[in-house]
């Protein structure tokens, strides 16, 4: 029995790929026809090939591994289907365990039919290696080389948050270990490199286009990773004042993503320097046609920096009341009580009168204004105007509220109940309504009377008249 066996289509293809690559390669000299014929003789070399490989596939030996891969692929879902439930039941018996390790139980559990079949072939593999000769487990080696290369590539690919990202760079990274793997990653880049097109002293290739594509996206990936790990950093360190977290964070974000985008677009030897004319001229259009958007990105930066503004303030602006949620380059999020959100332009927070209600303190003073008859004692009314208002759950006590006459009107001696709160996010129309409700309680036990306008309708008939 022969040791010496040729392997189907795998060394021929990287022949026909080199051979073709060279002829491109040429053929860049010659006019658009010669490289067409090139493209053309290439698509023909690798369609026989292709014809040889699934010739190949006849041959007894490679028909058994071929069957073996499938044997082995529904064995691996067989597995799945039955210890898949099994490890998901125990997972959720985890209690406690970090977030981060929950997350890989879970992309794992995701991937189990993937896993479970790369151990099996490669147990295989190494089976028949030690009982047979290695030409008869080459096309299992090959696949099992090939699985283990594209699990890896998933679960490095987790890392990326942004999902169109993560395709992109996987979709990369299976294409480039696939032709690793067989042999032909050089031939490929040299026929992708000839498929050029020449602008100006600029030569752009495809090859060039599918580095950038993946150096840049590597490196975004990279820089969100830095980023958000940074910010929740930030964010959880109680020393820096929440305005000052959201200016660190945006100036960390831009920073790493501006590398990003410099260090990918460098190492692809585009050079820079010739589009800072074109780029100063779309800067002086962009501002002009951009005045507003660049308005209200500079005012945020200011709000941040004064600490005028914060995340959690209290504010009123015009007929709006609520608190900041978020401070954006652009808006900041101000949610009211019924649950609307407004996003109001950074510029109608510099440039507008704005209530701060929590600027320096929590503590808010709040006036209500109400009336009683003059036959009712005003020293008896001040006095239990403040004993209703204290009995209120929201109003301080150690800020005792306090009741003032503040003018005799045409029909009611007019007093003013002034009291505080620290919880102005809690609503204010609400406690104004509870002070309301426990002067009513208090004066209706004790006689003290609201007066409200009376008015006579007399009647007059025609005799009358």
């Amino acid at each position: 029995m022969s040791s010496h066996t040729t392997q189907p289509g795998t060394n021929g293809i990287a022949d026909a790929l080199n051979s073709a690559a060279e002829a491109a390669i040429d053929g860049q000299t010659d006019n658009g026809e010669t490289l067409s014929e090139t493209v053309l003789t290439l698509g023909q070399t690798l369609l026989n090939e292709a014809q040889t490989f699934v010739e190949g596939l006849l041959r007894p030996w490679v028909g058994y591994q071929v069957l073996i891969v499938v044997a082995v692929f529904v064995i691996a879902h067989c597995l799945r289907q039955w210890l898949g439930p099994r490890i998901r039941a125990w997972m959720g018996t985890r209690e406690g365990w970090p977030k981060w390790r929950m997350r890989v139980l879970v992309v794992v559990h995701q991937r189990l039919r993937a896993i479970f079949f790369v151990l099996l072939l490669w147990v295989v593999v190494l089976i028949m290696r030690e009982m047979t000769w290695p030409s008869r487990s080459y096309i299992l080696g090959l696949v099992a080389t090939l699985a283990i290369a594209w699990l890896a590539v998933v679960f490095a690919t987790r890392l990326i948050r942004s999902v169109f990202l993560r395709r992109v760079v996987r979709l990369g990274a299976w294409a480039y270990v696939t032709l690793y793997v067989l042999g032909i990653v050089d031939q490929t880049a040299e026929i992708l490199d000839a498929a050029a097109l020449s602008i100006g002293d600029m030569r752009l290739s495809l090859l060039l286009v599918v580095q950038g594509v993946v150096v840049i996206g590597v490196l975004l990936a990279l820089a969100r990773f830095v980023t958000t790990t940074t910010s929740s950093r930030i964010q959880s360190n109680e020393d820096i004042s929440p305005s000052m977290r959201v200016l660190i964070v945006k100036v960390v974000q831009i920073v790493f993503y501006a590398i990003a985008f410099y260090v990918g677009v460098r190492s692809l030897g585009i050079d820079l320097t010739g589009l800072a004319v074109l780029s100063g001229a779309i800067g002086v259009g962009l501002g002009f046609g951009l005045q507003k958007v660049v308005s209200n990105l500079v005012s945020g930066v200011i709000i941040l920096l004064d600490k005028s503004i914060k995340p959690g303030d209290v504010i009123s602006l015009g007929e709006t009341f609520g608190w900041i949620q978020t401070l954006g380059a652009r808006y900041a999020s101000v949610v009211t009580r019924d649950g609307k959100e407004y996003l109001i332009p950074n510029e109608d927070l510099i440039t507008s009168q704005v209530v701060n209600w929590s600027h320096s303190d929590q503590f808010v003073r709040l006036d209500i204004h109400f009336g009683t008859s003059y036959g009712c004692d005003p020293h008896q009314v001040r006095k239990l105007a403040i004993e209703a208002a204290k009995g209120v759950e929201r109003v301080l006590s150690s800020r005792p509220p306090v009741c003032h006459i503040v003018g005799f009107g045409d029909s009611s001696v007019d007093y003013i109940l002034r009291f505080w709160i620290t919880d102005p996010t809690g609503g204010l129309t609400n406690i104004r309504g509870n002070v309301f409700l426990a002067l009513w309680d208090t004066f209706k036990e004790h006689n003290i009377s609201i007066p409200f306008p009376q008015r006579e309708v007399r009647m007059l008939g025609d005799d009358d008249a």
